[in-house]
């Protein structure tokens, strides 16, 4: 079966960039992304490709190449589905925030909703793609509500996780690592399967292609995102011992680094993780073990979710304890907001739980971040619900020049890893800040050596 159109549902962080590039490699394939936010449809529709709702270096270049030819954005979900061959769910699967498996358990009402409206609108067969990152045997759900239709139409579900960085989306997408594609057994499932690996084979070497039965490939997401935030939570968890007996904890990062067993990557101490899978899918994976009564499996995945959440209130701390134990009335300047550099996604970012913690101390806040609008500053931390959205406004505001925001502030907190932070006139900046003038370096992102020459009281993580 050859594809010739292709249906995405949700134009979020993961659909976009995926369904742009696959437009952009087949341009005998008709590409439609779809989602019911009209604001962001027209934001993709946009002729400013600045205006993107999702920013990714070299994404504006390949929306251009495609876009009007053989990409198209749309709110008419049912014309897309009825058109297409194969369907891409690509929705939100929060963490629950109510009822059973609160806290831990992902939401499928996104996916139930996709699954439903595609069994009343198609007429003819589909192949029916996962890219949402879901919990294993999510597949079955999907089928069930696809087969019990009555209208006689045969679906064929596949799991295509998605394993692209953002801020690097577009250069995994071009050059992945692997394509994971999982299916049935069966020979409609085997068919299915094939038809998606010849999309992929358009620009990905075959032996890339990796082909597995669907709950292997759903596993395989959950699990990837796990050893890597496990390795993150590692090197922090060493940080803070490096911090207690005078070890640095590059050094250490790089001797285990040269240790062809464990490799270099991942193993940069930072105040912490964030984004939008690792906390979500450890998360999954710890109520799937526990609903198997695996216990100890469960709590051995959860400690990587607490020793990441110690990091973000240890980094806090820690500028509360130097600033002479207050920081009442002190203006803290934060470069960076978002969860980390090339990207315009907060999702979990560690400046959201620093920022929390010291407005509770009562400090000012002041943000400068080169990609982040105001408004979802302001929206994750009411999001949280500490305080009032008033209360929030009040304690933090943003500015679009980082030597406004750190003028006056009596320390500043790098928590992102922006290039353009390490070009600063770092001398222009302590000149305009209190004295004594503190750096607390969340990324182990500046110099310094060159820092304290300028004068600042400097410190970095795990050092």
């Amino acid at each position: 079966m050859k594809i010739k159109n292709i249906c995405c549902i949700g134009a979020g962080y993961v659909g976009g960039p995926t369904m742009a590039v696959i437009a952009h490699k087949c341009p005998d394939i008709k590409v439609t992304i779809v989602d019911l936010n009209k604001q962001r449809i027209a934001d993709w529709n946009d002729e400013n490709l600045d205006n993107l709702p999702v920013y990714e270096p070299g994404l504006a270049d390949v929306v251009a190449s495609a876009r009007g030819r053989n990409l198209f954005f749309s709110t008419d979900v049912e014309k897309a589905i009825e058109e297409a061959e194969m369907i891409f769910i690509s929705v939100n699967t929060p963490t629950k925030t109510y009822g059973l498996g609160k806290g831990q358990a992902a939401d499928l009402k996104y996916i139930e909703l996709c699954a439903r409206q595609i069994a009343a609108v198609a007429k003819n067969d589909k192949i029916v793609v996962e890219k949402s990152t879901l919990p294993v045997r999510t597949a079955q759900a999907i089928k069930d509500i696809l087969e019990n239709t009555g209208n006689g139409v045969k679906f064929e579900i596949l799991s295509n996780p998605e394993f692209l960085a953002e801020g690097t989306a577009v250069e995994d997408l071009m050059h992945p690592d692997r394509v994971l594609i999982g299916g049935d057994t069966d020979e409609d499932g085997q068919k299915a399967i094939q038809a998606l690996v010849d999309v992929y084979a358009n620009w990905i070497p075959k032996e890339k292609i990796l082909t597995t039965n669907v709950w292997s490939s759903e596993l395989s997401k959950l699990t990837a995102n796990a050893f890597l935030a496990q390795r993150v939570s590692s090197i922090n968890a060493m940080s803070e011992l490096c911090e207690k007996t005078g070890a640095d904890v590059t050094e250490v990062a790089r001797a285990i680094g040269m240790d062809s067993r464990i490799g270099p990557k991942f193993l940069k101490a930072s105040v912490g993780f964030g984004g939008s899978c690792f906390q979500k899918d450890i998360l999954n994976l710890v109520y799937i073990a526990k609903s198997y009564g695996l216990t100890e499996v469960a709590d051995y995945w959860e400690q990587v979710i607490i020793m990441n959440d110690h990091q973000k209130r240890r980094f806090a701390s820690n500028i509360v304890k130097t600033l002479y134990n207050t920081v009442s009335g002190k203006k803290i300047a934060f470069l960076g907001w978002a969860f980390k550099k090339d990207t315009n996604d907060t999702r979990e970012s560690a400046a959201i739980y620093v920022a929390n913690d010291l407005l509770n101390e009562q400090a000012e806040i002041a943000v400068y971040d080169p990609k982040v609008e105001d408004d979802t500053i302001y929206a994750d931390l009411n999001y949280l619900g500490s305080r009032s959205a008033e209360d929030n406004t009040k304690g933090v505001k943003t500015f679009t020049d980082p030597y406004e925001a750190c003028n006056d502030a009596h320390a500043i907190a790098v928590l992102t890893e922006w290039d353009e932070f390490k070009d600063y006139d770092w001398q222009k900046i302590y000149e305009n800040m209190k004295k004594p003038a503190f750096v607390f370096d969340g990324r182990n992102l500046l110099d310094g050596k060159k820092m304290n020459e300028i004068g600042f009281i400097y410190q970095e993580i795990g050092k």
